[in-house]
């Protein structure tokens, strides 16, 4: 009547391998981890004390992990001992979660770029990727930190002005007191201390140590003891934690108390529909074929200037630059432009006005420079009324990363009487542009690369190639909130990410090809 069932019974096969399928993703993730060279981890392990956990094992339990969804060191090291699947990649060991965890934000720092790198090479040995087109966007990813305690760089930089003003207002005091401070000091009196290039800690030291010296000698000068109790006590203190906040902050805006790495973006879930800024990180990735090519962590929320270090990265890494770089239009600026020109990299990247330039609203505003006409052999701008606009001088501004461009200004003859004024300026007198010429051949260039079959066509494709990455990230996966802190265990976390997401890709494409070859 029922099928005879018994737990105190020896069952066959021992062997944890009959009961996993053949093409199953754990086959897959082990077959990709054993043909690397053991001296790829050679760096991980400079020897000394007891026998390690061999780190292929390891390597292949959390690859494995991450392409199923389990990110917890401790979840991990649950389902070594509990899962079939997990017990047969680990070999039936059980390192426990502090093993897996040190394994993977410590021990892998100079190893796992090599890891993802290998595979990747694999891939292109496989004709999975070609290595041609690099498809870069990022997302931004919330960080293990507390949303509430945030340091604003502009909140820091106003308490410590106005706490440098109380410490010069109390030296002030002083020298009004202390009359001979001038000669005791050799010319130099309390207040110089803390003009000469503002207040600093290492200044305020120095004063406060010369006040108690005096105070050593008038013990009982109240006013005086009570100004080297508020010095030492109070405005020291706080004046190197302000200094401590602005170095930590660097040229971001505000930064996590939790994660000082972590900077707070606007992110799009937004579960609160209030724009409420979180702590995070600014991922980047280049994709083939839905294939992560390169990932870096960034600190930056916008993606401008993340274009030109991602791409520096991917050539340190692989030792040469892709051959066509795809983009959106918030990668499109002249930095970026003239650095893909002179590292000859054929750029499709839009630029921020692009989409607009092609509306029906844009071609007929006169007051854009873009419906104009240009005169380069006499350097002037004719504008929609017909009238010249005159090379005046040409200045350089440089950018935050320190990028020169050179700016030309040109001013009309004379708007005086002009019918179309009103909509071309609100300016009272002549009407004044500047115009980088380089960027402006830029852009042309880019216009007529995106109206080209070919530049169309990789436009096109860019929107479903890092897009659908992210998508499975974020949303199939389930990724959207890091476990470590800080911004190297960070960057570790997106290259685990990436390794089992390539490898799930690997088996996806492997799975339909049998059906491809049939039909």
């Amino acid at each position: 009547m029922y099928i005879q069932y018994t737990m105190d019974q020896l069952t066959l096969p021992m062997d944890l391998s009959e009961d996993i399928p053949e093409h199953h993703l754990v086959r897959v993730v082990n077959a990709a981890v054993d043909r690397l060279n053991d001296s790829i981890f050679a760096d991980a392990y400079p020897g000394g004390g007891r026998d390690s956990y061999h780190p292929k094992m390891l390597t292949k339990v959390i690859i494995y992990a991450y392409a199923q969804r389990i990110y917890s060191s401790r979840q991990i090291a649950k389902s070594v001992r509990e899962n079939i699947t997990f017990m047969w990649i680990a070999g039936r060991q059980r390192p426990d979660f502090r093993t897996i965890n040190r394994f993977r934000s410590e021990r892998m720092k100079e190893v796992l770029e090599k890891i993802f790198t290998s595979v990747l090479q694999f891939l292109a040995e496989q004709n999975y990727v070609k290595l041609e087109h690099y498809f870069l966007d990022g997302t931004k990813i919330e960080a293990n930190a507390n949303r509430y305690t945030f340091v604003w760089g502009k909140a820091v930089a106003k308490h410590k002005a106005k706490l440098e003003e109380n410490v010069k207002a109390l030296f002030a005091s002083i020298e009004e007191a202390e009359k001979q401070e001038d000669r005791e000091q050799a010319g130099k009196d309390l207040l110089e201390l803390g003009e000469e290039g503002g207040v600093s800690s290492e200044k305020l030291e120095e004063a406060v140590k010369q006040l108690e010296l005096k105070l050593e000698k008038k013990p009982k000068d109240k006013p005086l003891k009570q100004a080297v109790r508020q010095l030492r006590k109070d405005a020291l203190p706080r004046l190197r934690k302000y200094e401590a906040q602005q170095h930590m902050l660097g040229k971001r805006n505000s930064f996590s108390k939790t994660d000082s790495d972590a900077t707070f973006m606007r992110m799009k879930e937004d579960h609160m529909r209030n724009g409420q800024l979180k702590p995070g990180y600014n991922v980047q990735i280049g994709t083939e074929d839905q294939f992560i090519l390169g990932y870096t962590v960034h600190q930056r929320p916008t993606d401008t200037r993340c274009l030109i270090p991602h791409l520096e990265h991917v050539h340190a890494t692989f030792g040469r630059l892709p051959i066509t770089v795809i983009a959106d239009a918030g990668y499109g600026s002249e930095e970026n432009y003239t650095w893909l020109e002179e590292k000859q990299v054929d750029a499709v990247v839009k630029y921020g006005t692009y989409h607009q330039e092609k509306s029906k609203r844009w071609k007929q505003d006169i007051s854009k420079i873009d419906n104009w006409q240009y005169d380069e052999e006499s350097d002037s701008w004719t504008c929609a009324e017909g009238r010249k606009l005159l090379f005046r001088y040409a200045s350089k501004e440089k950018s935050e990363s320190g990028f020169e461009m050179e700016k030309r200004h040109y001013r009309c003859e004379s708007c005086e009487g002009c019918p179309l004024k009103a909509k071309c300026t609100k300016a009272a007198g002549d009407r004044e542009i500047s115009v980088s010429l380089r960027y402006m051949a830029q852009k042309k260039a880019i216009r007529e690369r995106l109206s080209s079959e070919e530049g169309y066509a990789l436009a096109i494709r860019r929107m479903h190639e890092p897009e659908s990455v992210f998508g499975q990230l974020k949303n199939n996966r389930g990724f959207r909130r890091f476990l470590l802190r800080g911004l190297p265990k960070v960057s570790l976390e997106v290259g685990w990410l990436s390794i089992a997401h390539n490898l799930l890709k690997m088996a996806a494409v492997d799975s339909k090809r049998p059906k491809m070859l049939q039909s």
